[in-house]
Protein backbone atom coordinates (compact mmCIF):
# COMPACT_ATOMS: atom_id res chain seq x y z
CA UNK A 1 0.00 0.00 0.00
CA UNK A 2 1.34 3.39 -0.98
CA UNK A 3 0.91 6.49 1.13
CA UNK A 4 0.12 8.55 -1.96
CA UNK A 5 -2.47 7.79 -4.66
CA UNK A 6 -0.85 6.05 -7.65
CA UNK A 7 -2.29 8.21 -10.45
CA UNK A 8 -2.04 11.60 -8.77
CA UNK A 9 -0.50 14.76 -10.21
CA UNK A 10 2.45 16.02 -8.16
CA UNK A 11 3.67 19.62 -8.15
CA UNK A 12 6.84 20.96 -6.52
CA UNK A 13 6.95 24.51 -5.28
CA UNK A 14 10.31 25.96 -6.25
CA UNK A 15 10.25 28.63 -3.55
CA UNK A 16 11.13 27.62 0.03
CA UNK A 17 8.35 28.26 2.56
CA UNK A 18 8.16 29.05 6.25
CA UNK A 19 7.79 25.62 7.86
CA UNK A 20 5.64 26.94 10.67
CA UNK A 21 2.83 26.92 8.09
CA UNK A 22 0.20 24.24 8.54
CA UNK A 23 -1.97 22.53 5.92
CA UNK A 24 -4.45 25.42 5.57
CA UNK A 25 -1.68 27.98 5.00
CA UNK A 26 0.01 25.71 2.45
CA UNK A 27 -3.29 25.24 0.59
CA UNK A 28 -3.66 29.04 0.59
CA UNK A 29 -0.25 29.26 -1.13
CA UNK A 30 -1.50 26.79 -3.74
CA UNK A 31 -4.65 28.84 -4.28
CA UNK A 32 -2.69 32.10 -4.47
CA UNK A 33 -0.46 30.61 -7.18
CA UNK A 34 -3.55 30.05 -9.36
CA UNK A 35 -4.01 26.30 -8.80
CA UNK A 36 -7.02 24.53 -7.32
CA UNK A 37 -5.99 23.19 -3.90
CA UNK A 38 -8.96 20.77 -3.91
CA UNK A 39 -8.16 19.13 -7.26
CA UNK A 40 -6.64 16.06 -5.60
CA UNK A 41 -3.12 16.93 -6.76
CA UNK A 42 -0.20 16.75 -4.32
CA UNK A 43 1.75 19.93 -3.63
CA UNK A 44 5.26 19.59 -2.20
CA UNK A 45 7.09 22.35 -0.36
CA UNK A 46 10.58 22.57 1.09
CA UNK A 47 12.16 24.39 3.99
CA UNK A 48 14.93 26.91 3.45
CA UNK A 49 17.67 24.38 4.30
CA UNK A 50 16.08 21.69 2.08
CA UNK A 51 16.32 19.10 4.85
CA UNK A 52 12.54 19.10 5.37
CA UNK A 53 9.56 18.70 3.05
CA UNK A 54 5.81 18.98 3.46
CA UNK A 55 3.31 17.54 1.02
CA UNK A 56 -0.32 18.64 1.21
CA UNK A 57 -3.35 17.39 -0.70
CA UNK A 58 -7.10 17.01 -0.56
CA UNK A 59 -8.02 13.30 -0.63
CA UNK A 60 -11.75 13.83 -1.16
CA UNK A 61 -12.69 13.70 2.50
CA UNK A 62 -10.14 15.96 4.15
CA UNK A 63 -6.78 17.70 3.91
CA UNK A 64 -3.73 15.45 4.31
CA UNK A 65 -0.29 16.63 5.37
CA UNK A 66 2.86 14.56 5.00
CA UNK A 67 6.11 15.84 6.46
CA UNK A 68 9.62 14.42 6.49
CA UNK A 69 13.00 15.56 7.78
CA UNK A 70 16.25 14.02 6.59
CA UNK A 71 18.81 13.59 9.34
CA UNK A 72 22.10 13.71 7.41
CA UNK A 73 21.42 15.24 4.03
CA UNK A 74 19.05 17.43 2.07
CA UNK A 75 16.33 16.76 -0.46
CA UNK A 76 17.23 17.13 -4.13
CA UNK A 77 15.40 20.30 -5.20
CA UNK A 78 15.56 22.53 -8.28
CA UNK A 79 16.80 26.10 -7.95
CA UNK A 80 14.42 28.51 -6.27
CA UNK A 81 12.00 30.22 -8.61
CA UNK A 82 8.44 31.43 -8.98
CA UNK A 83 7.04 28.46 -10.89
CA UNK A 84 5.90 24.95 -10.07
CA UNK A 85 7.39 21.76 -11.44
CA UNK A 86 5.40 18.60 -12.14
CA UNK A 87 6.76 15.20 -11.05
CA UNK A 88 5.76 11.64 -11.85
CA UNK A 89 4.75 9.18 -9.13
CA UNK A 90 8.17 7.44 -9.27
CA UNK A 91 9.99 10.77 -9.05
CA UNK A 92 7.89 11.66 -6.00
CA UNK A 93 8.81 8.38 -4.29
CA UNK A 94 12.51 8.99 -5.03
CA UNK A 95 12.20 12.52 -3.62
CA UNK A 96 10.54 11.29 -0.42
CA UNK A 97 13.29 8.66 -0.02
CA UNK A 98 15.94 11.40 -0.24
CA UNK A 99 17.21 10.25 -3.65
CA UNK A 100 18.05 12.31 -6.73
CA UNK A 101 14.64 12.20 -8.43
CA UNK A 102 16.00 13.98 -11.54
CA UNK A 103 17.65 10.70 -12.57
CA UNK A 104 14.37 8.75 -12.54
CA UNK A 105 13.25 8.22 -16.12
CA UNK A 106 10.58 5.99 -17.61
CA UNK A 107 11.82 2.93 -19.47
CA UNK A 108 11.10 3.21 -23.15
CA UNK A 109 9.80 -0.05 -24.53
CA UNK A 110 9.71 -0.55 -28.26
CA UNK A 111 6.76 -2.20 -29.82
CA UNK A 112 7.57 -5.81 -30.72
CA UNK A 113 7.82 -6.76 -34.36
CA UNK A 114 5.69 -9.53 -35.78
CA UNK A 115 6.99 -12.97 -35.10
CA UNK A 116 6.64 -15.64 -37.52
Amino acid sequence: MSLFPSDVKVFLSLTPVDFRKGPDSLLALVRDSGSDPFSGALYAFRAKRADRIKIVWWDGSGVCLYTKRLERSGFCWPRAGQAQLRLSQSQLMALVDGLDWTRVRPVRVRRPELVG
